[in-house]
């Protein structure tokens, strides 16, 4: 069973995600509604990859990655950025902060299947 951190403020976001997840029976789906629970969830669960909403509430996702990336514990779980801001730069950005793969809203659940599976692959 994979564990996945979904680090996301939206609710139908993480209905939506965390189901289609789940009912492939490869997936147990942790959520954390913002980047400072999702800190703490990831140093205490250890979960196998973490999905980063970009835009959280108090620390955004680009500071929570910062701080998962800088922590001895959690520095090797990786993380996957998701973002509704497709512009110019934003990938870039995310994996300047730490983020190992990039990803657009709304999800498309077979291209962040594959890039779940490839990250663990590579991991």
């Amino acid at each position: 069973m994979i564990r996945v951190l979904y680090i996301e403020d939206n609710d139908d976001n993480v209905y939506m995600l965390k189901m289609r997840l789940e009912l492939t029976d490869e997936f147990e789906v942790l959520v954390a509604e913002d980047g400072e629970k999702g800190c703490e969830m990831a140093a205490a669960e250890r979960p196998d990859v973490i999905l980063m909403d970009l835009e959280l509430p108090g620390i955004d996702g680009w500071e929570a990655t910062r701080r998962l990336k800088s922590k001895p514990e959690t520095r090797d779980i990786p993380v996957i950025a998701l973002s509704a801001h497709a512009l110019a730069g934003s990938r870039e950005k995310a994996l300047a902060a730490g983020c190992d793969e990039f990803d657009t809203k709304p999800v498309e659940f077979d291209r962040l299947l594959g890039t779940i599976r490839r990250i663990l692959v590579t991991k």
